[in-house]
């Protein structure tokens, strides 16, 4: 699964679970409510304050 800023919290942590160390790291605690499982990475990087591009780094790491 190619990792992209646009696809939602729910779809990378159903096909890359190993992705939820990085999102608690990165500050995304509330990975399990309703609301993140609609967020793309890229609406959840904003909301949370984080830089997106950096996220985006340590995600596709994860390949």
């Amino acid at each position: 699964m190619e990792i992209t800023k646009d696809i939602t919290i729910g779809e990378l942590l159903k096909n890359v679970p190993e992705a939820a160390p990085v999102l608690l790291g990165a500050g995304m605690h509330c990975l399990g409510c309703p609301a993140s499982q609609g967020e793309s990475i890229a609406e959840a990087a904003m909301v949370h304050g984080i830089d997106v591009d950096a996220l985006m780094e340590q995600l596709q790491a994860l390949k």
